[in-house]
């Protein structure tokens, strides 16, 4: 369906992002991304976690712009927050536990950020919300669910993976799919529509 010259760069690693454009028929060849992202997010001082996700989005397309000139870019990111708390991916399995435990019986808050950059200009950016409600969780529940999760715990800012046994852990989810694995899709095509690329 793409209509580009040329594939879509994405300044990302995560294969979940990737899938989830070749899927759409959006072809694409991928650049690292060289952000850090943490002192990024120290030096703008910025709390809001939208904000944060929005700010790093916009930064990783531009950054891939640098890599691939001339070509469209797009960055994202992901943040995840309970109240004014914001998590990041957990280093180990010991704190993804903590987490789930702290996140278990209550909503929290998934902002999905997307920029697309070409040559050090930013041409679209936008930040999506969806709020998930997590049951309780006993420490049997917890101790099953991480045994069959394993290392992909890791990989997530919220220690699961709702497209597979996060499911389980649940009770209420409000907002898109694509915008809970971390691309607004249903967004982005639309600025890709207006480009002339999709039709």
């Amino acid at each position: 369906m793409w209509r580009g010259e040329q594939p879509l760069v994405l300044a990302s690693k995560s294969a979940t992002r990737l899938t989830l454009l070749v899927h759409a028929g959006v072809p694409v060849e991928t650049v690292a991304a060289d952000v850090d992202e943490r002192a990024l997010q120290e030096a703008a001082g910025d709390t809001d976690p939208a904000g944060i996700a929005l700010m790093l989005a916009r930064a990783k397309a531009l950054s891939g712009s640098k890599a691939a000139p001339g070509r469209l870019v797009l960055g994202a990111d992901q943040t995840l927050a309970l109240g004014p708390k914001i998590y990041h991916k957990p280093a180990s399995v010991e704190a993804a536990r903590n987490q789930l435990f702290e996140l278990a019986g209550q909503t929290h808050a998934l902002h999905s950020a997307v920029a697309v950059a070409s040559d050090g200009v930013v041409l679209f950016d936008t930040v999506v919300s969806a709020f998930l409600t997590m049951r309780p969780l006993t420490e049997e529940t917890l101790a099953s669910y991480l045994a069959a999760a394993g290392p992909r715990v890791l990989t997530s800012v919220g220690a699961y993976q709702l497209e597979s046994v996060g499911v389980h852990l649940f009770t209420r989810v409000d907002g898109d799919h694509f915008t809970i694995l971390g691309l607004p899709l249903l967004q982005l095509l639309p600025f890709f529509r207006e480009q002339g690329l999709l039709p």
